[in-house]
């Protein structure tokens, strides 16, 4: 096992934009211009859910034809999920949760990594492994704004990435806290414009995010 890890590609990731949108990709040919789209926006950070068939397919692509994208993997549930979505060209893993077996393949494969935390007690287990940096999740559903404003009192060296539960009428609410770098979701990619390849409606909605 290598070192302490490095928050520095963290703390890049979550300052290249303010929203990382969140995305279930089902047909791979969508992948590239919706990408595209995203990029074009001023959303260059994207997580692909490992949630369909597509998903590894989807970060190749990606990653190979849209190199301004930092195109990374969510939904990454055990350490073997790290190292494929690393074959597959993915620059950063995001978990909805976080184990030890996690914490010491992503510090192994030097891969910047976002454990999911939920709890106070989360947030110390992932200090101990060495991370400050954090995905909230759920993040409506565990508290929301409440808990953040809670954590920063005790916690003031960690920072966090809510997601989940999260849309356009509040993900500025969120951003405004001080430990709050990102927030992750889905909204400026609704499930009908991405069926019906409408990369204008999502360019737009991508735009509103900045």
């Amino acid at each position: 096992m290598n070192g302490s890890p490095d928050m520095q590609p963290l703390d890049h990731l979550m300052g290249a934009a303010p929203v990382i949108p969140v995305l279930t990709i089902d047909d791979v040919a969508k992948a590239v211009p919706l990408a595209s789209t995203l990029v074009a926006a001023g959303l260059t950070v994207l997580e692909i859910t490992l949630r369909t068939p597509t998903a590894l397919e989807s970060i190749r692509r990606i990653a190979m034809e849209v190199p301004e994208a930092h195109v990374g993997a969510g939904t990454v549930l055990c350490a073997d999920d790290l190292s494929r979505v690393a074959d597959a060209g993915a620059r950063f893993a995001i978990s909805p949760g976080a184990t030890p077996a996690l914490y010491q393949r992503a510090n192994a494969l030097d891969l910047p990594f976002l454990p999911g935390v939920a709890t106070a007690s989360e947030v110390l287990a992932g200090r101990e492994a060495g991370w400050n940096r954090f995905k909230l999740f759920p993040a409506a559903a565990s508290g929301g704004i409440a808990l953040l404003k809670s954590f920063h009192g005790p916690l003031p060296d960690v920072s966090f990435c809510p997601t989940g539960g999260i849309g356009a009428d509040d993900f500025r609410d969120y951003l405004a806290l001080p430990n709050v770098r990102c927030v992750g979701g889905s909204w400026m990619v609704p499930a009908e414009a991405l069926q019906a390849a409408d990369w204008s409606r999502i360019g737009q909605l991508a735009r509103d995010c900045l």
